[in-house]
C-alpha cells in the first residue's frame, strides 16, 4: 500500500544532517476543491506550497499554527498555505482569471514576497520575510534558511493534479560541521527527479537516493485537509468591524454572510445574531444557526 498523506522523517546517522518526505494525495484534492486554480502551473504552485509548510512545521516545536504567504503585485495575487503542529493542513489562492508565466517569480510578479508565520499557543508569534526572487518555491525557501537559520537547507517540491511532494534535508546545529559531507548529501538529493518523488515511497526514494549512506527513517506522521474556521472566530472577525458598519450592512439586507475562503463554509448572522456579537462579544454563538458546509 502506498504511503499517502504522511510525513516521515529522517537521519543520516554518520553525518550531522537531518531530513524530511512528504507525500499529499486525499488532503491535497480536500485543500484545493474549494480554490479556483485557473491552470496547471497555479495548481503546481499550491500544492508545492502546502508540502513545503508541512516539511517547514515538522523542523520546530509549536502548539499551533505555521502560516506560508506569498503575494505580489502580478497575476497570482495571493498564495497562502498552513499547517498546524498535527498536521493538518489547507490552503487558498487568490488570482486574476489568467495567470502567466511558468514559474512561481514570473506569476508573483514585482514587489514578490513571502512571509513565515509561527502562531503558537504558549509563546509568542514568529516572523519571518524573504522576498520571492527565484523561480522555484523551493530557491526562495532556501534563501530564506540561509539568511534566518545559518544552517545549509535545500527542499525539493513538485506537484500535478493528484499528488504534492517535498524532500527537505537540513545539517543539524553541531560544533563542528564537516561541509564535505553536507556538499555530498546534498549532490545525491539534488538527482531526484519530479517522478520520482511524486510516486516512490520514502524508504524507496531514500534508498534510490542514499544507498550507500547509514539512515534511520521514523514513523510516519498523518497529514490531513481540516479548515479552522468555526461561527465563533468569524463572529469575531464581525465585532471587530464595529457596529455602525455592521448595522449599515443589515439595513440593506437581512442577513450578513460570510464564506470560508478556505473551505467554502457558509456562516450567516441575521440581526439578532449580530446584537448578541455587539453586546456579548466573547460568548458563544447559538451552534444552531445556520451554517452550511
Amino acid at each position: 500500500m502506498k504511503q499517502q498523506d504522511c510525513l516521515r522523517r529522517f537521519i543520516f546517522e554518520d553525518h550531522g544532517v537531518r531530513g524530511e518526505w512528504v507525500r499529499l494525495e486525499k488532503s491535497w484534492q480536500e485543500a484545493k476543491q474549494h480554490q479556483r486554480l485557473v491552470n496547471d502551473a497555479v495548481d503546481s504552485q499550491m500544492g508545492q506550497a502546502l508540502a513545503a509548510v508541512v516539511l517547514l512545521s515538522a523542523t520546530i516545536k509549536f502548539k499551533g499554527t505555521m502560516i506560508m504567504q506569498i503575494q505580489g503585485g502580478g497575476d497570482l495575487k495571493a498564495l497562502v498555505a498552513q499547517s498546524s503542529n498535527d498536521r493538518q493542513i489547507r490552503g487558498l489562492v487568490r488570482s486574476e482569471a489568467s495567470v502567466t508565466g511558468s514559474n512561481l517569480q514570473d506569476m508573483i510578479g514585482e514587489g514578490g514576497r513571502m512571509v513565515l508565520t509561527v502562531e503558537s499557543d504558549n509563546a509568542e508569534p514568529y516572523q519571518g520575510i524573504v522576498g520571492v526572487e527565484a523561480a522555484t518555491l523551493a530557491d526562495v525557501l532556501k534563501t530564506y534558511f540561509d539568511q534566518s537559520e545559518q544552517l545549509d537547507t535545500r527542499l525539493w517540491l513538485f506537484a500535478n493534479k493528484t499528488h504534492a511532494a517535498g524532500l527537505f534535508i537540513q545539517e543539524l546545529p553541531s560544533e563542528a560541521k564537516d561541509k564535505a559531507d553536507w556538499e555530498h548529501l546534498e549532490t545525491l538529493a539534488n538527482t531526484v527527479t519530479q517522478d520520482e518523488l511524486l510516486t516512490l515511497d520514502c524508504e524507496d526514494l531514500l534508498h534510490r537516493l542514499f544507498h550507500q549512506e547509514k539512515v534511520r527513517i521514523y514513523e510516519p506522521e498523518d497529514v490531513a485537509f481540516k479548515c479552522g474556521c468555526s461561527r465563533q472566530k468569524i463572529g469575531g472577525t464581525l465585532t471587530a468591524l464595529g457596529r455602525s458598519e455592521l448595522q449599515a450592512i443589515l439595513q440593506e439586507r437581512d442577513n450578513i454572510e460570510v464564506d470560508c475562503q478556505f473551505c467554502g463554509a457558509q456562516y450567516h448572522f441575521d440581526k439578532v445574531d449580530v446584537e448578541n456579537l455587539l453586546t456579548n462579544p466573547v460568548a458563544e454563538i447559538d451552534t444552531n444557526s445556520p451554517t452550511q458546509h
